[in-house]
C-alpha cells in the first residue's frame, strides 16, 4: 500500500521547548520483571524531579494496557508491538521537552533496543530492576505469580515466559536498595543531563 502521508514540520522546535521548559528532555526506562519495584521507583522520581520544576510523564505498563494498548495480549508480538507503541510515545514526549519515565517488564533486548534507537541513545537511560524471581514472587503485589503458578496465566514473564536482562543497563538497582536510596542513585545520574547546554 502507497505512503501517502507527508511529514508536517512545526513552527517550535525540541530545542525551543527545551529551553522553556528550563531542562533537557529524554527517557528513562526502567525494565524488570512485575514486582521488581518499577513503578515504585519511576513514581517516586517523578515526584522529586516534578518537585524540582522539572515537566515529567510517567508511563506504566499497567495504565498503557487499560487504554492506548488495551487489545494487545501477551505473545511474544504482542509484547513487541506494546513496546514498539512506548518508543513512539516516549519519542513525543522527547520532542515536546519532557522527561519520560516509562515502566515496563520489556522482557526482551531487541524491544529496548528498538526504543533506543527510536528515541535516540543520547536520550535513553536503561535503569534496570535488579530484583530476584523469589523476591518478586515472595512480594506478589498483583498476585500474577500465584496465578501463574496455577496454570491460570500464561506468558507470564519469569515463569513460562523469559525475562532477557539487560547486559549493560546505565544503571541498575538491587532489590537490598531503599526506595530513597534508588531515586537518589538514578537523580545523581542524570542530574548533569537536565542541564542545557549553554
Amino acid at each position: 500500500m502507497k505512503d501517502n502521508t507527508t511529514p508536517q514540520k512545526y513552527k517550535v522546535t525540541c530545542e525551543e521547548r527545551r529551553q522553556s521548559n528550563g531542562h533537557n528532555s529524554f527517557l528513562i526506562f526502567f525494565t524488570g520483571l512485575s514486582g521488581s519495584g518499577k513503578s515504585t521507583i519511576a513514581c517516586a522520581l517523578e515526584k522529586k524531579l516534578f518537585d524540582t520544576g522539572v515537566k515529567t510523564y510517567v508511563l506504566d505498563g499497567d495504565n498503557i494496557r487499560r487504554g492506548m494498548n488495551k487489545k494487545l495480549g501477551f505473545s511474544p508480538e504482542d509484547r513487541s508491538e506494546n513496546n514498539r507503541r512506548v518508543g513512539e510515545i516516549s519519542k513525543l514526549f522527547i520532542d515536546a521537552g519532557i522527561v519520560v519515565l516509562a515502566a515496563f517488564v520489556s522482557p526482551y533486548r531487541k524491544d529496548r533496543d528498538f526504543i533506543k534507537q527510536r528515541v535516540k541513545p543520547e536520550n535513553y537511560i536503561e535503569v534496570f530492576m535488579n530484583t530476584s524471581l523469589e523476591e518478586c514472587e515472595r512480594r506478589d503485589v498483583k498476585g500474577l505469580y500465584k496465578m501463574a503458578r496455577k496454570g491460570e496465566i500464561k506468558n507470564m514473564t519469569g515463569i513460562s515466559a523469559p525475562y532477557e536482562k539487560p547486559l549493560h543497563p546505565d544503571i541498575e538497582i538491587g532489590q537490598q536498595r531503599s526506595v530513597n536510596e534508588s531515586v537518589d542513585i538514578i537523580y545523581n545520574y542524570i542530574k548533569e543531563k537536565l542541564l542545557l547546554k549553554k
